[in-house]
Protein backbone atom coordinates (compact mmCIF):
# COMPACT_ATOMS: atom_id res chain seq x y z
CA UNK A 1 0.00 0.00 0.00
CA UNK A 2 3.00 2.76 1.12
CA UNK A 3 4.23 2.03 -2.66
CA UNK A 4 1.67 3.73 -4.47
CA UNK A 5 1.99 7.07 -1.97
CA UNK A 6 5.17 8.66 -4.13
CA UNK A 7 3.78 7.46 -7.73
CA UNK A 8 0.46 9.61 -6.33
CA UNK A 9 1.80 12.39 -4.82
CA UNK A 10 3.69 12.67 -8.84
CA UNK A 11 0.63 12.61 -10.55
CA UNK A 12 -1.12 15.06 -8.00
CA UNK A 13 2.27 17.65 -8.69
CA UNK A 14 2.13 17.55 -12.48
CA UNK A 15 -0.87 20.26 -12.92
CA UNK A 16 1.02 22.46 -10.65
CA UNK A 17 4.68 21.66 -11.70
CA UNK A 18 3.63 22.68 -15.26
CA UNK A 19 0.51 25.10 -14.54
CA UNK A 20 -2.34 23.29 -16.57
CA UNK A 21 -4.99 24.75 -17.79
CA UNK A 22 -7.80 24.09 -15.77
CA UNK A 23 -5.91 23.90 -12.85
CA UNK A 24 -4.55 27.38 -13.67
CA UNK A 25 -8.02 28.87 -14.44
CA UNK A 26 -9.17 27.36 -11.08
CA UNK A 27 -6.53 28.98 -9.08
CA UNK A 28 -7.79 32.28 -10.65
CA UNK A 29 -11.51 31.79 -10.27
CA UNK A 30 -10.20 30.57 -6.21
CA UNK A 31 -8.67 34.44 -6.21
CA UNK A 32 -11.78 35.89 -7.34
CA UNK A 33 -13.72 34.67 -4.79
CA UNK A 34 -11.49 36.23 -2.27
CA UNK A 35 -10.45 38.85 -3.50
CA UNK A 36 -12.14 42.16 -0.96
CA UNK A 37 -13.92 44.87 -2.51
CA UNK A 38 -12.68 47.83 -0.48
CA UNK A 39 -13.94 50.89 0.44
CA UNK A 40 -12.67 53.39 -2.20
CA UNK A 41 -10.48 55.99 -1.23
CA UNK A 42 -11.28 59.78 -1.16
CA UNK A 43 -9.03 60.53 -4.21
CA UNK A 44 -11.03 59.68 -6.93
CA UNK A 45 -14.32 60.01 -9.55
CA UNK A 46 -15.23 58.36 -12.45
CA UNK A 47 -16.83 60.98 -14.77
CA UNK A 48 -18.81 58.86 -17.84
CA UNK A 49 -19.30 60.84 -21.28
CA UNK A 50 -22.75 58.65 -21.95
CA UNK A 51 -24.14 57.57 -25.29
CA UNK A 52 -27.12 60.36 -24.30
CA UNK A 53 -23.91 63.27 -24.13
CA UNK A 54 -22.49 62.08 -27.53
CA UNK A 55 -26.00 62.58 -28.89
CA UNK A 56 -26.80 66.04 -26.93
CA UNK A 57 -23.53 67.66 -28.60
CA UNK A 58 -24.01 65.61 -31.70
CA UNK A 59 -22.26 62.96 -32.27
CA UNK A 60 -18.86 61.13 -31.49
CA UNK A 61 -15.98 62.46 -31.63
CA UNK A 62 -16.51 65.36 -29.65
CA UNK A 63 -14.81 68.69 -30.69
CA UNK A 64 -11.75 69.80 -28.73
CA UNK A 65 -13.25 73.14 -28.02
CA UNK A 66 -16.35 71.10 -26.24
CA UNK A 67 -13.51 68.59 -24.55
CA UNK A 68 -11.63 71.97 -23.41
CA UNK A 69 -14.86 73.32 -22.32
CA UNK A 70 -15.16 70.30 -19.70
CA UNK A 71 -11.71 70.52 -18.87
CA UNK A 72 -12.20 74.16 -17.59
CA UNK A 73 -15.65 73.05 -15.98
CA UNK A 74 -14.08 69.95 -14.42
CA UNK A 75 -11.58 72.54 -12.69
CA UNK A 76 -13.66 75.27 -11.65
CA UNK A 77 -16.39 72.20 -10.05
CA UNK A 78 -12.95 71.96 -7.96
CA UNK A 79 -11.35 69.00 -9.41
CA UNK A 80 -7.29 68.29 -8.64
CA UNK A 81 -6.48 66.68 -11.82
CA UNK A 82 -7.91 65.41 -14.93
CA UNK A 83 -7.11 61.64 -16.86
CA UNK A 84 -8.58 61.26 -20.14
CA UNK A 85 -8.74 57.47 -20.80
CA UNK A 86 -9.00 58.71 -24.52
CA UNK A 87 -6.46 58.49 -27.00
CA UNK A 88 -6.27 61.87 -29.56
CA UNK A 89 -3.82 60.54 -32.30
CA UNK A 90 -5.28 62.99 -34.71
CA UNK A 91 -5.68 66.52 -35.03
CA UNK A 92 -8.93 68.28 -34.53
CA UNK A 93 -10.44 68.74 -38.12
CA UNK A 94 -12.07 71.37 -36.76
CA UNK A 95 -9.24 73.55 -34.98
CA UNK A 96 -9.92 72.97 -31.36
CA UNK A 97 -6.50 71.35 -30.98
CA UNK A 98 -4.67 74.65 -29.01
CA UNK A 99 -7.77 75.43 -26.96
CA UNK A 100 -7.92 72.06 -25.58
CA UNK A 101 -4.32 71.71 -25.08
CA UNK A 102 -4.43 75.01 -23.32
CA UNK A 103 -7.15 73.58 -20.76
CA UNK A 104 -4.78 70.93 -20.17
CA UNK A 105 -2.25 72.71 -18.72
CA UNK A 106 -4.23 74.35 -15.63
CA UNK A 107 -3.96 71.00 -13.09
CA UNK A 108 -2.12 68.07 -14.08
CA UNK A 109 -3.63 65.86 -16.95
CA UNK A 110 -3.07 62.51 -17.75
CA UNK A 111 -3.72 61.12 -21.39
CA UNK A 112 -4.17 57.53 -22.31
CA UNK A 113 -1.96 56.19 -24.94
CA UNK A 114 -3.68 52.83 -25.95
CA UNK A 115 -1.39 49.13 -26.65
CA UNK A 116 -0.80 48.54 -30.10
CA UNK A 117 1.70 46.49 -32.03
CA UNK A 118 3.34 49.00 -33.94
CA UNK A 119 6.18 49.18 -32.42
CA UNK A 120 6.00 53.34 -31.44
CA UNK A 121 6.86 53.87 -28.09
CA UNK A 122 6.11 57.18 -26.06
CA UNK A 123 9.20 58.91 -23.46
CA UNK A 124 10.47 56.83 -21.41
CA UNK A 125 9.97 58.04 -17.47
CA UNK A 126 12.84 58.05 -14.80
CA UNK A 127 13.72 54.60 -13.14
CA UNK A 128 16.47 53.60 -10.58
CA UNK A 129 16.81 49.94 -10.59
CA UNK A 130 17.70 48.13 -7.04
CA UNK A 131 18.83 44.28 -8.35
CA UNK A 132 19.36 43.21 -11.73
CA UNK A 133 17.73 44.63 -14.72
CA UNK A 134 15.58 41.78 -15.64
CA UNK A 135 12.06 40.74 -15.83
CA UNK A 136 9.02 43.01 -16.82
CA UNK A 137 5.97 43.59 -18.78
CA UNK A 138 7.47 43.63 -22.39
CA UNK A 139 5.20 46.77 -24.87
CA UNK A 140 4.55 46.07 -28.28
CA UNK A 141 4.02 49.88 -29.06
CA UNK A 142 1.08 52.15 -28.61
CA UNK A 143 -1.43 54.70 -30.22
CA UNK A 144 0.19 58.56 -29.20
CA UNK A 145 -1.34 61.58 -28.85
CA UNK A 146 -0.76 64.56 -31.02
CA UNK A 147 2.48 66.18 -30.29
CA UNK A 148 0.45 69.57 -29.28
CA UNK A 149 -1.58 67.97 -26.31
CA UNK A 150 1.31 66.57 -24.43
CA UNK A 151 3.64 69.72 -24.72
CA UNK A 152 2.01 71.42 -21.52
CA UNK A 153 4.18 71.30 -17.97
CA UNK A 154 1.22 69.89 -16.50
CA UNK A 155 0.44 66.83 -19.19
CA UNK A 156 1.91 63.32 -19.02
CA UNK A 157 1.02 60.22 -20.62
CA UNK A 158 0.04 56.64 -19.35
CA UNK A 159 -0.08 53.46 -21.08
CA UNK A 160 -3.79 52.17 -21.02
CA UNK A 161 -3.20 48.37 -20.91
CA UNK A 162 -5.55 45.26 -20.52
CA UNK A 163 -3.50 41.59 -20.70
CA UNK A 164 -6.17 39.21 -19.81
CA UNK A 165 -5.27 36.04 -17.88
CA UNK A 166 -5.74 32.71 -19.69
CA UNK A 167 -9.58 32.62 -18.97
CA UNK A 168 -9.52 35.75 -21.14
CA UNK A 169 -10.39 38.01 -18.25
CA UNK A 170 -8.31 41.28 -16.83
CA UNK A 171 -7.30 41.01 -13.21
CA UNK A 172 -3.95 42.13 -13.30
CA UNK A 173 -1.99 45.24 -14.79
CA UNK A 174 1.29 45.96 -15.28
CA UNK A 175 2.10 48.97 -13.50
CA UNK A 176 5.20 49.56 -15.78
CA UNK A 177 6.31 48.52 -19.54
CA UNK A 178 9.30 47.49 -20.87
CA UNK A 179 10.21 49.25 -24.20
CA UNK A 180 13.36 49.20 -26.19
CA UNK A 181 14.46 52.86 -25.07
CA UNK A 182 13.05 51.98 -21.47
CA UNK A 183 10.50 52.22 -18.78
CA UNK A 184 7.30 53.77 -19.76
CA UNK A 185 4.21 54.01 -17.22
CA UNK A 186 0.62 52.30 -17.12
CA UNK A 187 -2.07 55.15 -17.02
CA UNK A 188 -3.05 54.55 -13.51
CA UNK A 189 0.45 54.51 -11.96
CA UNK A 190 1.24 57.94 -13.78
CA UNK A 191 -1.87 59.41 -12.40
CA UNK A 192 -0.77 58.72 -8.79
CA UNK A 193 3.22 59.95 -9.54
CA UNK A 194 1.78 62.75 -10.76
CA UNK A 195 -0.43 63.61 -7.91
CA UNK A 196 2.52 62.68 -5.30
CA UNK A 197 4.71 65.08 -7.63
CA UNK A 198 6.97 62.36 -7.61
CA UNK A 199 10.54 62.22 -10.46
CA UNK A 200 11.46 58.51 -10.73
CA UNK A 201 10.26 55.14 -10.03
CA UNK A 202 12.12 52.66 -7.73
CA UNK A 203 12.20 49.17 -9.22
CA UNK A 204 13.37 46.30 -6.91
CA UNK A 205 13.83 43.05 -8.46
CA UNK A 206 15.03 39.54 -7.48
CA UNK A 207 16.43 36.56 -9.33
CA UNK A 208 12.71 35.91 -11.26
CA UNK A 209 12.41 39.78 -12.05
CA UNK A 210 10.93 42.54 -11.00
CA UNK A 211 9.72 42.27 -7.11
CA UNK A 212 8.12 45.56 -6.12
CA UNK A 213 7.57 49.37 -7.68
CA UNK A 214 7.64 52.68 -5.42
CA UNK A 215 7.12 55.86 -5.81
CA UNK A 216 7.56 58.26 -3.56
CA UNK A 217 5.34 59.37 -1.17
CA UNK A 218 3.40 56.23 -2.05
CA UNK A 219 3.00 52.75 -0.71
CA UNK A 220 5.94 50.14 -1.83
CA UNK A 221 3.62 47.72 -4.27
CA UNK A 222 4.89 44.14 -4.41
CA UNK A 223 4.58 42.56 -8.02
CA UNK A 224 4.81 39.77 -9.96
CA UNK A 225 7.83 39.13 -11.99
CA UNK A 226 6.23 40.97 -15.19
CA UNK A 227 5.63 44.27 -12.71
CA UNK A 228 1.77 43.38 -12.55
CA UNK A 229 -0.71 44.61 -10.11
CA UNK A 230 -3.18 42.68 -8.85
CA UNK A 231 -6.68 44.49 -9.12
CA UNK A 232 -8.71 45.03 -6.34
CA UNK A 233 -12.05 46.17 -7.76
CA UNK A 234 -13.06 49.24 -5.45
CA UNK A 235 -16.18 51.17 -6.68
CA UNK A 236 -15.00 54.16 -7.25
CA UNK A 237 -17.98 56.78 -7.31
CA UNK A 238 -19.24 57.45 -10.48
CA UNK A 239 -20.39 61.53 -11.80
CA UNK A 240 -22.06 62.73 -15.01
CA UNK A 241 -21.15 66.00 -17.41
CA UNK A 242 -24.48 67.31 -15.47
CA UNK A 243 -23.72 66.80 -11.86
CA UNK A 244 -19.72 67.30 -12.14
CA UNK A 245 -19.56 65.96 -8.35
CA UNK A 246 -15.88 65.98 -8.55
CA UNK A 247 -14.65 68.21 -6.00
CA UNK A 248 -10.82 67.43 -4.56
CA UNK A 249 -10.75 64.48 -6.61
CA UNK A 250 -9.13 63.41 -9.63
CA UNK A 251 -10.88 62.75 -12.29
CA UNK A 252 -11.29 59.48 -14.41
CA UNK A 253 -12.90 60.23 -18.04
CA UNK A 254 -13.77 57.70 -19.87
CA UNK A 255 -16.49 56.94 -23.03
CA UNK A 256 -19.37 54.60 -21.55
CA UNK A 257 -21.63 54.91 -25.13
CA UNK A 258 -21.87 51.62 -26.76
CA UNK A 259 -19.36 51.15 -29.56
CA UNK A 260 -17.16 53.58 -28.85
CA UNK A 261 -14.77 52.34 -26.40
CA UNK A 262 -14.35 48.41 -25.88
CA UNK A 263 -15.38 47.19 -22.54
CA UNK A 264 -13.16 44.68 -21.06
CA UNK A 265 -14.10 41.58 -19.50
CA UNK A 266 -13.12 41.28 -15.82
CA UNK A 267 -14.25 39.15 -12.70
CA UNK A 268 -16.45 41.89 -11.63
CA UNK A 269 -18.21 42.23 -15.08
CA UNK A 270 -17.57 44.35 -18.34
CA UNK A 271 -16.16 47.60 -17.92
CA UNK A 272 -14.49 50.68 -19.57
CA UNK A 273 -10.97 51.62 -19.53
CA UNK A 274 -11.14 54.10 -17.52
CA UNK A 275 -12.85 52.15 -15.26
CA UNK A 276 -10.52 49.40 -14.84
CA UNK A 277 -7.41 52.10 -14.67
CA UNK A 278 -8.92 53.88 -11.78
CA UNK A 279 -9.29 50.50 -10.32
CA UNK A 280 -5.74 49.85 -10.84
CA UNK A 281 -4.89 53.67 -8.79
CA UNK A 282 -7.33 52.50 -6.35
CA UNK A 283 -5.19 48.90 -5.78
CA UNK A 284 -1.98 50.88 -5.29
CA UNK A 285 -2.91 52.72 -2.18
CA UNK A 286 -4.29 49.67 -0.75
CA UNK A 287 -1.35 48.30 0.98
CA UNK A 288 -3.08 44.51 1.72
CA UNK A 289 -4.23 44.60 -2.13
CA UNK A 290 -3.37 40.69 -3.26
CA UNK A 291 -0.15 39.74 -5.19
CA UNK A 292 1.47 36.62 -5.74
CA UNK A 293 4.79 36.41 -4.06
CA UNK A 294 7.41 34.77 -6.48
CA UNK A 295 7.79 31.69 -3.84
CA UNK A 296 4.09 30.86 -4.16
CA UNK A 297 4.67 27.64 -6.69
CA UNK A 298 7.59 26.40 -4.28
CA UNK A 299 5.12 26.98 -1.50
CA UNK A 300 1.92 25.44 -3.20
CA UNK A 301 4.32 21.86 -4.28
CA UNK A 302 5.82 21.62 -0.68
CA UNK A 303 2.07 22.09 1.13
CA UNK A 304 0.91 19.80 -1.72
CA UNK A 305 3.50 16.62 -1.13
CA UNK A 306 3.82 16.97 2.40
CA UNK A 307 0.21 17.19 3.47
CA UNK A 308 -0.75 14.58 0.79
CA UNK A 309 2.13 12.13 2.52
CA UNK A 310 0.90 13.16 6.09
CA UNK A 311 -2.63 12.43 5.36
CA UNK A 312 -1.53 9.06 3.44
CA UNK A 313 0.53 7.98 6.66
CA UNK A 314 -2.24 8.88 9.13
CA UNK A 315 -5.20 6.89 7.13
CA UNK A 316 -2.39 3.95 6.81
CA UNK A 317 -1.66 4.24 11.05
CA UNK A 318 -4.77 5.15 12.58
CA UNK A 319 -7.33 3.59 10.11
CA UNK A 320 -10.61 4.85 8.69
CA UNK A 321 -12.48 6.23 11.57
CA UNK A 322 -9.21 8.31 12.86
CA UNK A 323 -8.12 9.20 9.50
CA UNK A 324 -11.10 10.68 8.60
CA UNK A 325 -10.96 12.93 11.51
CA UNK A 326 -7.75 14.40 11.29
CA UNK A 327 -7.75 14.52 7.58
CA UNK A 328 -10.67 16.33 7.42
CA UNK A 329 -8.74 18.34 10.51
CA UNK A 330 -5.93 19.12 7.94
CA UNK A 331 -8.26 19.78 5.32
CA UNK A 332 -10.02 22.00 7.08
CA UNK A 333 -6.40 24.28 8.03
CA UNK A 334 -5.65 24.28 4.71
CA UNK A 335 -8.72 25.81 3.30
CA UNK A 336 -8.65 28.48 6.71
CA UNK A 337 -4.70 29.06 5.75
CA UNK A 338 -5.21 29.91 2.13
CA UNK A 339 -8.23 32.24 3.37
CA UNK A 340 -6.14 33.77 5.93
CA UNK A 341 -3.41 34.93 3.62
CA UNK A 342 -5.08 35.89 0.84
CA UNK A 343 -7.12 38.30 3.34
CA UNK A 344 -3.65 39.32 4.11
CA UNK A 345 -3.05 40.04 0.53
CA UNK A 346 -1.10 37.05 -0.33
CA UNK A 347 -1.72 34.86 -3.24
CA UNK A 348 -0.94 31.16 -2.28
CA UNK A 349 -3.38 29.32 -3.97
CA UNK A 350 -4.23 25.87 -2.03
CA UNK A 351 -7.03 24.96 -4.34
CA UNK A 352 -5.00 21.96 -5.82
CA UNK A 353 -3.68 21.18 -2.87
CA UNK A 354 -6.79 21.28 -1.22
CA UNK A 355 -8.42 18.96 -3.92
CA UNK A 356 -5.07 16.77 -4.21
CA UNK A 357 -6.06 16.29 -0.02
CA UNK A 358 -9.13 14.97 -1.06
CA UNK A 359 -8.20 12.57 -3.47
CA UNK A 360 -5.60 11.22 -1.74
CA UNK A 361 -7.89 10.95 1.20
CA UNK A 362 -10.43 9.06 -1.11
CA UNK A 363 -7.62 6.56 -2.15
CA UNK A 364 -6.09 5.62 1.02
CA UNK A 365 -9.75 5.65 2.70
CA UNK A 366 -10.71 2.57 -0.45
CA UNK A 367 -7.32 1.41 -0.13
CA UNK A 368 -7.34 0.94 3.56
CA UNK A 369 -11.21 -0.17 3.15
CA UNK A 370 -10.16 -2.74 0.73
CA UNK A 371 -7.28 -3.85 2.97
CA UNK A 372 -9.36 -4.32 5.99
CA UNK A 373 -11.86 -5.69 3.75
CA UNK A 374 -9.67 -8.31 2.84
CA UNK A 375 -8.45 -8.59 6.60
CA UNK A 376 -11.83 -9.46 7.84
CA UNK A 377 -12.74 -11.91 5.51
CA UNK A 378 -9.89 -13.50 6.14
CA UNK A 379 -10.31 -13.53 9.83
CA UNK A 380 -13.98 -14.44 9.62
CA UNK A 381 -12.56 -17.73 7.01
CA UNK A 382 -10.17 -18.61 9.68
CA UNK A 383 -11.76 -18.11 13.11
CA UNK A 384 -15.56 -18.61 12.13
CA UNK A 385 -15.71 -22.27 12.84
CA UNK A 386 -13.52 -22.36 15.51
CA UNK A 387 -14.80 -19.60 17.87
CA UNK A 388 -17.78 -17.90 19.13
CA UNK A 389 -19.48 -15.70 16.55
CA UNK A 390 -19.01 -12.29 18.93
CA UNK A 391 -15.37 -13.13 19.61
CA UNK A 392 -15.28 -13.30 15.42
CA UNK A 393 -16.55 -9.75 15.45
CA UNK A 394 -14.21 -8.64 18.12
CA UNK A 395 -11.32 -10.15 16.05
CA UNK A 396 -12.62 -8.81 13.36
CA UNK A 397 -13.08 -4.74 14.62
CA UNK A 398 -9.70 -5.21 16.37
CA UNK A 399 -7.18 -7.10 13.62
CA UNK A 400 -4.42 -5.62 16.22
CA UNK A 401 -4.93 -8.46 18.46
CA UNK A 402 -3.90 -10.62 15.77
CA UNK A 403 -0.46 -10.13 16.02
CA UNK A 404 1.18 -11.80 12.75
CA UNK A 405 4.05 -13.81 12.96
CA UNK A 406 3.13 -14.90 16.80
CA UNK A 407 4.02 -13.69 19.99
CA UNK A 408 4.65 -15.39 23.44
CA UNK A 409 1.61 -15.37 25.56
CA UNK A 410 0.10 -17.22 28.61
CA UNK A 411 -2.72 -19.14 27.67
CA UNK A 412 -4.47 -22.82 28.57
CA UNK A 413 -4.58 -25.32 26.13
CA UNK A 414 -7.50 -28.47 25.81
CA UNK A 415 -6.92 -31.67 23.95
CA UNK A 416 -9.66 -34.32 23.30
CA UNK A 417 -9.35 -37.44 22.06
CA UNK A 418 -11.55 -40.67 20.47
CA UNK A 419 -10.19 -43.39 22.67
CA UNK A 420 -10.76 -46.92 20.73
CA UNK A 421 -11.54 -44.87 17.46
CA UNK A 422 -9.50 -47.64 15.02
CA UNK A 423 -11.40 -50.28 16.73
CA UNK A 424 -14.90 -48.11 16.33
CA UNK A 425 -13.85 -47.47 12.49
CA UNK A 426 -13.68 -51.30 12.23
CA UNK A 427 -16.77 -52.11 13.70
CA UNK A 428 -19.21 -50.01 11.73
CA UNK A 429 -19.13 -49.03 7.84
CA UNK A 430 -17.11 -45.36 6.90
CA UNK A 431 -20.53 -43.33 6.47
CA UNK A 432 -21.15 -43.97 10.13
CA UNK A 433 -17.84 -43.26 11.33
CA UNK A 434 -17.89 -39.96 9.66
CA UNK A 435 -21.35 -39.36 11.43
CA UNK A 436 -20.62 -39.92 14.96
CA UNK A 437 -16.89 -38.63 14.96
CA UNK A 438 -19.10 -35.34 13.29
CA UNK A 439 -21.48 -35.41 16.10
CA UNK A 440 -18.29 -35.77 18.74
CA UNK A 441 -16.78 -33.22 17.42
CA UNK A 442 -19.55 -30.69 17.49
CA UNK A 443 -20.53 -31.36 20.66
CA UNK A 444 -17.23 -30.67 21.87
CA UNK A 445 -16.78 -27.62 19.41
CA UNK A 446 -20.24 -25.81 21.10
CA UNK A 447 -18.30 -26.25 24.80
CA UNK A 448 -15.46 -24.78 23.69
CA UNK A 449 -17.32 -21.63 22.11
CA UNK A 450 -19.89 -21.84 24.53
CA UNK A 451 -16.68 -21.10 27.21
CA UNK A 452 -14.90 -18.58 24.90
CA UNK A 453 -12.03 -20.77 23.67
CA UNK A 454 -11.09 -21.60 20.64
CA UNK A 455 -10.75 -24.49 18.40
CA UNK A 456 -7.16 -24.53 17.30
CA UNK A 457 -7.72 -27.64 15.11
CA UNK A 458 -9.11 -31.09 14.56
CA UNK A 459 -6.18 -33.72 14.31
CA UNK A 460 -8.40 -36.72 12.81
CA UNK A 461 -10.12 -38.11 16.35
CA UNK A 462 -8.84 -35.11 17.93
CA UNK A 463 -9.18 -31.63 18.57
CA UNK A 464 -7.03 -28.86 20.38
CA UNK A 465 -8.45 -25.91 21.88
CA UNK A 466 -6.98 -22.62 23.36
CA UNK A 467 -8.11 -20.23 25.99
CA UNK A 468 -6.81 -17.08 26.39
CA UNK A 469 -6.29 -16.25 22.17
CA UNK A 470 -6.25 -14.79 20.49
CA UNK A 471 -8.60 -12.83 22.64
CA UNK A 472 -7.69 -12.29 25.76
CA UNK A 473 -9.73 -14.41 28.59
CA UNK A 474 -10.33 -13.85 32.20
CA UNK A 475 -9.60 -16.66 34.55
CA UNK A 476 -8.62 -18.85 31.08
CA UNK A 477 -8.11 -21.77 33.66
CA UNK A 478 -11.53 -22.38 34.81
CA UNK A 479 -13.01 -21.83 31.50
CA UNK A 480 -11.24 -24.41 30.06
CA UNK A 481 -11.87 -27.12 32.98
CA UNK A 482 -15.70 -25.79 32.67
CA UNK A 483 -15.24 -26.67 28.91
CA UNK A 484 -13.83 -29.99 29.96
CA UNK A 485 -16.72 -30.77 31.84
CA UNK A 486 -19.54 -29.51 29.59
CA UNK A 487 -17.80 -31.87 26.79
CA UNK A 488 -18.47 -34.50 29.07
CA UNK A 489 -21.97 -33.38 30.00
CA UNK A 490 -22.51 -33.03 25.60
CA UNK A 491 -20.94 -36.77 25.56
CA UNK A 492 -23.40 -38.72 27.43
CA UNK A 493 -26.03 -36.98 26.08
CA UNK A 494 -24.43 -37.74 22.42
CA UNK A 495 -24.14 -41.42 23.59
CA UNK A 496 -27.99 -41.92 24.69
CA UNK A 497 -28.63 -40.61 21.12
CA UNK A 498 -26.11 -43.02 19.02
CA UNK A 499 -26.97 -46.25 21.36
CA UNK A 500 -30.88 -45.39 20.71
CA UNK A 501 -29.73 -45.26 16.63
CA UNK A 502 -27.98 -48.81 16.85
CA UNK A 503 -24.74 -46.90 16.76
CA UNK A 504 -21.95 -47.86 19.20
CA UNK A 505 -20.99 -45.01 22.36
CA UNK A 506 -17.71 -43.61 22.31
CA UNK A 507 -15.53 -42.05 24.91
CA UNK A 508 -13.05 -39.37 25.05
CA UNK A 509 -9.70 -38.15 27.16
CA UNK A 510 -9.27 -34.52 27.99
CA UNK A 511 -5.83 -33.30 28.76
CA UNK A 512 -5.80 -29.31 30.16
CA UNK A 513 -2.26 -27.15 30.49
CA UNK A 514 -1.31 -24.31 31.17
CA UNK A 515 1.35 -22.12 30.38
CA UNK A 516 3.72 -19.83 28.06
CA UNK A 517 3.55 -20.38 24.16
CA UNK A 518 4.08 -18.72 20.73
CA UNK A 519 0.55 -17.86 19.46
CA UNK A 520 0.05 -16.47 16.30
CA UNK A 521 -0.41 -17.45 12.42
CA UNK A 522 2.60 -20.68 12.03
CA UNK A 523 3.30 -21.33 8.25
CA UNK A 524 4.57 -19.90 4.77
CA UNK A 525 3.64 -17.23 2.96
CA UNK A 526 1.08 -19.06 1.04
CA UNK A 527 -0.43 -20.78 3.28
CA UNK A 528 -0.43 -20.64 7.25
CA UNK A 529 -3.08 -21.10 10.03
CA UNK A 530 -3.18 -19.46 13.53
CA UNK A 531 -1.86 -22.20 16.19
CA UNK A 532 0.46 -22.42 19.18
CA UNK A 533 3.41 -24.66 19.98
CA UNK A 534 5.96 -24.43 22.79
CA UNK A 535 6.40 -26.96 25.97
CA UNK A 536 2.98 -26.25 27.76
CA UNK A 537 1.12 -27.13 24.64
CA UNK A 538 3.00 -30.72 24.17
CA UNK A 539 2.34 -31.28 27.64
CA UNK A 540 -1.31 -30.99 27.50
CA UNK A 541 -1.08 -33.27 24.50
CA UNK A 542 0.23 -35.96 26.63
CA UNK A 543 -1.90 -35.19 29.85
CA UNK A 544 -4.69 -36.61 26.91
CA UNK A 545 -2.74 -39.49 26.02
CA UNK A 546 -2.13 -40.50 29.75
CA UNK A 547 -6.19 -40.91 30.48
CA UNK A 548 -6.52 -44.23 29.42
CA UNK A 549 -2.66 -45.18 31.51
CA UNK A 550 -4.24 -43.51 34.22
CA UNK A 551 -7.86 -44.56 34.40
CA UNK A 552 -8.97 -40.87 34.04
CA UNK A 553 -11.45 -38.82 31.45
CA UNK A 554 -9.79 -35.92 32.48
CA UNK A 555 -6.21 -34.77 33.46
CA UNK A 556 -5.05 -31.22 34.43
CA UNK A 557 -1.97 -30.11 34.84
CA UNK A 558 -0.25 -28.61 38.00
CA UNK A 559 0.08 -24.73 36.26
CA UNK A 560 -3.66 -25.06 35.69
CA UNK A 561 -4.06 -26.53 38.95
CA UNK A 562 -2.85 -23.15 40.66
CA UNK A 563 -4.87 -20.50 39.04
CA UNK A 564 -8.13 -22.71 39.53
CA UNK A 565 -10.82 -22.09 41.59
CA UNK A 566 -12.01 -25.70 41.54
CA UNK A 567 -10.75 -27.86 44.36
CA UNK A 568 -8.96 -30.66 42.42
CA UNK A 569 -8.02 -34.41 43.33
CA UNK A 570 -4.57 -35.00 43.26
CA UNK A 571 -3.51 -38.51 41.15
CA UNK A 572 -0.22 -39.97 40.97
CA UNK A 573 2.46 -38.36 39.09
CA UNK A 574 3.17 -39.15 35.90
CA UNK A 575 5.95 -39.38 33.41
CA UNK A 576 5.56 -37.99 30.34
CA UNK A 577 7.38 -38.58 27.19
CA UNK A 578 9.80 -35.62 26.85
CA UNK A 579 10.05 -34.62 30.37
CA UNK A 580 12.58 -35.91 32.87
CA UNK A 581 10.68 -35.73 36.02
CA UNK A 582 7.26 -37.25 37.07
CA UNK A 583 4.60 -34.51 36.83
CA UNK A 584 1.92 -33.62 39.19
CA UNK A 585 -1.40 -34.07 37.58
CA UNK A 586 -5.32 -33.17 39.08
CA UNK A 587 -8.88 -34.41 38.29
CA UNK A 588 -12.41 -32.95 38.97
CA UNK A 589 -14.44 -35.22 41.02
CA UNK A 590 -17.77 -34.72 41.05
CA UNK A 591 -19.24 -34.90 44.52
Amino acid sequence: MNKLVIPLIIILSLPLIFQSTPTEILKLKIFDTFVQTPEPSPYFTILNITEEDIEREGGYPLPRKRLAEIQIDLINSGAIGVGWVVSFPQADRMGGDEVFAESLNYIPSVLATFENDNNIFPETTGTVILGDDIGGYYSKGVVKNIPILTEGQYVFEGVSSAPTDIDNLVRRLPLLMRTPEGWVPAFGTQVLKTLVGAETYIIKTNYNGLEEIRVKGLPTVPVDSLGRKWISWVNTPETTLQEMNVQGKFVFIGITASGVMPQVATPVGLLEPHKIQAALSESILIEKSPYIPDYSLSVEIASLVLSVSLIWAIINYFGITWGVLLSLSILSFTGLLGVYLIRLGVLIDFSWTFISQGLTSTVAFYVNYRKQYVLRQQIKKQFEHYLDPRQVKKLQNNPELLKLGGEKRYATFLFTDVRGFTSLSESVEPEQVTYIMNKALTAQQSAVQKYEGMVDKYIGDAMMAIFNAPIDLKNHEDKAIECALEIQKNMVILNKKLVAEGLPSIAIGIGINSGEAIIGNMGSDQRFDYTAIGDSVNTAARLESSTKEVGQDLIIGQNTKQKSKFKLKLLKPIKVKGKTKALKIYTYEQN
